[in-house]
């Protein structure tokens, strides 16, 4: 008997079959008609209430656009707006100055592990271009178009990586 009381007084949540019984269950025969009559005057309150929100929503995001519309913003300077935001965030944020600054270390490192190297293949090339140029034993060699367009070549290149290991320098000297 305990457990018969228990089962009809159980407190556990319906499950899904539970709550598609009660669903299909028609509960009309156990209404009065003065109650059937009230439930329905009820319903039309309602569906009328939810229909004049909906109404009064429309109209405040019709305002909502007019005003947006009267003060220049739209969906373009919105999303401007959000973009700066956010990336002004993220360059404030901890995470991004300390890459920043990781990063930026290891481009100084770099730079100068660059230009080392560059310095060296110049010394190298110029050694070689001039003990080429004022070598006795090799005129033949030395006056082939062949020679002398490897010859402007490397001159060239190493004109060029000399400037290009100035700029960055120069470049470097002015962010400090």
């Amino acid at each position: 008997m305990e457990a018969q009381a228990q089962g009809l007084l159980e407190t556990e949540p319906l499950q899904g079959r539970d709550e598609d019984a009660v669903a299909s269950a028609d509960f009309s025969s156990m209404l009065s008609e003065e109650e059937k009559e009230e439930l329905k005057a009820e319903l039309v309150q309602l569906e009328d209430e939810i229909t004049t929100l909906r109404q009064v929503l429309s109209a405040k995001e019709r305002h909502l656009v007019e005003i947006k519309q009267k003060l220049g913003m739209n969906l373009m300077n919105e999303l401007k707006q959000n973009f700066s935001k956010s990336w002004h965030d993220v360059q404030t944020s901890t995470a991004y100055k300390k890459t920043h600054e990781t990063l930026s270390h290891a481009g100084q490192k770099a730079t100068a592990a660059f230009s080392n190297v560059g310095t060296a293949i110049s010394k190298k090339f110029g050694d070689m271009s001039y003990s080429i140029r004022h070598s006795i034993s090799m005129p033949a060699m030395r006056n082939s178009p062949t020679f002398k367009s490897f010859e402007e070549r490397v001159e060239t290149t190493v004109t060029s990586l000399k400037v290009f290991f100035r700029r960055r320098r120069y470049e470097e000297a002015k962010e400090e």
